[in-house]
């Protein structure tokens, strides 16, 4: 497949917005946005959706690929696993009920989405062992082995951002304790600053509390850089990774890809990847969605 072979739409479901666009050509031709309603049932879900849609002129059948926050498992349920971010999303049959209404649609994770169009078009293209993290309000990713998406029946597969860090000692919104994106992720990083005496602010001000030399910001966005840097040393351990492509608001701010590099210079050469900034930004999951979709349609 190549990028030009991509036309349809695509919808980007995260936790602070929706994002939907008609792509012609791999090329975003139009893109609609509005905020996501974290609270919403499924059904005000899917009428957002299909809000936004109707605006770009989806018809019936029409190509569609549909990345959400959460997992999506084998039969096409949506459920969250952070449960702070989609509290009302418990298993819906989210693909179903969107092919019944609109002819046709595919949904997985909204990583691992901007892992494959990555992959496959983007700053891993030319690897064949390749993973994709996204740091933002939590910490997610994406494999692309051989060209291939990497999948599990659970939907589970991907989620790196939930595997145990030695730097972190608090709870996750996974259930799990002392996970990376305890201690990485935007709600981990704001957590550290009220630790440290500095409540009610998020990752934002820290980041900019640390561009102005603040020591406590310092070193809580080096501690995230560093739990991000071991994460990546495990996954190259694990599956021979040769490229790493980092996105996300935290991993595409100044300086943070920067400082995961020094902390990855500690690990032992064979697990250093290779890592790169993400290349195709807030189109990787809406692209990632439809080739997902036009791969499922077209074995």
């Amino acid at each position: 497949m190549q990028r030009s072979d991509l036309s349809g739409f695509a919808v980007d479901l995260g936790g602070t917005k929706i994002a939907a666009a008609r792509i012609e050509k791999g090329a975003v031709a139009e893109r609609l946005l509005a905020p996501t309603d974290t609270n919403a049932d499924p059904a005000a879900q899917i009428a957002a959706i299909r809000s936004l849609l109707d605006r770009l002129g989806h018809r019936w059948q029409a190509p569609l690929g549909v990345a959400v926050a959460g997992r999506v498992d084998e039969t096409g349920a949506w459920h969250a696993v952070n449960t702070g971010t989609l509290p009302a999303i418990l298993g819906f049959p989210l693909e179903r009920d969107l092919a019944q209404g609109l002819g046709a649609a595919t949904c997985l994770n909204d990583a691992a989405a901007a892992a494959l169009a990555e992959g496959l078009f983007g700053a891993g293209s030319a690897s064949d062992s390749f993973a994709y993290l996204t740091v933002s309000t939590g910490v997610g990713g994406g494999l692309v082995i051989g060209n291939r998406l990497i999948s599990s029946a659970n939907g589970l597969a991907g989620h790196v951002g939930f595997v145990t860090s030695r730097l972190a000692s608090g709870p996750c919104g996974s259930g799990r304790m002392a996970t990376v994106e305890s201690i990485a992720g935007g709600r981990g990083i704001a957590a550290a600053a009220a630790a440290a005496g500095h409540p009610d602010i998020d990752a934002r001000a820290v980041f900019a509390a640390a561009s102005e030399g603040a020591d406590w910001a310092v070193r809580i966005v080096a501690t995230s850089a560093s739990a991000v840097a071991a994460l990546i040393g495990d996954l190259a351990a694990i599956l021979g990774l040769d490229t790493v492509a980092m996105g996300g608001s935290i991993g595409l701010a100044p300086g943070y890809i920067e400082r995961t590099r020094a902390a990855l210079g500690d690990e032992p050469d064979l697990f250093r990847p290779r890592l790169v900034r993400a290349d195709l930004g807030h189109d990787a999951p809406l692209i990632g969605a439809l080739a997902a979709h036009l791969r499922k349609e077209n074995p």
